[in-house]
C-alpha cells in the first residue's frame, strides 16, 4: 500500500498502469522475437509491479471502477499472449518447429484458463480449480527467460495450462450437472 500511496502522488491513474505494465510486456514479446531472452525476463519482471500496483492505486484513490477490472484483465490477455508470440516468432526464424508448438500450445492453455474462469463467474461460479493461473504462469515465464531454459518452459507452460483448463472445465462441469440418480424399480 504505501507504494501505491507514493504513486498516487505522482498523478498516475490505475488505468495508465495497466497500460503500461502492457507496453512493457509488448516490449518483452518483441525482445523475445529477437532471442533477448534475459532482457525479455527482466522487462517481464518490471511489467509485473504495474499490475501489481494498478489494482492497489484504485483502492487506495477510490479509483476503482467495473471499467478498470475490466481493461485490466483485457490487457492481461494482450500481454501474456505478446510474450508467447514473440517466442512463436523467434522460434519460427530459428527453424525449431516444436519450440513453434510449445509457445503456441502454451499461450492457448494460457487463454483457456483465465476464459474458464470468466466465463464460469458469468455463470455465477466460481473456478479457481488448477495450479496454473496466472501468477504461476508468468512466474514460469519469467524464470524460463531469465535462465535460458526457455524450451523446457514452454513445454511445462504447455501441459500444465491445458490441464488446468481442463480441470477448470471439469469443476464446473461437477458443479453444473445434477448428481445422476440410480432408475427407479417398478
Amino acid at each position: 500500500m504505501r507504494i501505491a500511496t507514493l504513486a498516487a502522488r505522482t498523478g498516475a491513474t490505475p488505468n495508465t498502469l495497466t497500460l503500461l505494465g502492457f507496453l512493457g510486456m509488448a516490449a518483452a514479446g518483441v525482445l523475445c522475437a529477437q532471442g533477448s531472452f534475459f532482457f525479455a525476463g527482466l522487462v517481464v519482471a518490471a511489467s509485473c509491479v504495474f499490475d501489481a500496483l494498478d489494482g492497489a492505486l484504485a483502492r487506495v484513490t477510490g479509483a476503482a471502477s467495473l471499467y478498470g477490472a475490466f481493461f485490466d484483465s483485457f490487457l492481461d490477455r494482450y500481454a501474456e499472449a505478446a510474450v508467447y508470440g514473440g517466442l512463436v516468432v523467434y522460434y519460427a526464424g530459428a527453424g525449431t518447429a516444436w519450440g513453434v508448438e510449445a509457445a503456441f500450445f502454451a499461450a492457448i492453455g494460457s487463454l483457456m484458463v483465465s476464459y474458464a474462469r470468466a466465463r464460469a463467474e458469468g455463470l455465477g461460479i466460481e473456478c479457481r480449480a488448477g495450479l496454473f493461473a496466472r501468477p504461476e504462469r508468468i512466474a514460469v515465464i519469467i524464470i524460463g527467460l531469465v535462465t535460458g531454459l526457455v524450451l523446457p518452459a514452454l513445454v511445462l507452460l504447455a501441459v500444465a495450462t491445458n490441464t488446468t483448463a481442463i480441470r477448470r472445465l471439469l469443476a464446473v462441469r461437477g458443479t453444473t450437472l445434477a448428481p445422476s440418480r440410480p432408475p427407479r424399480s417398478p
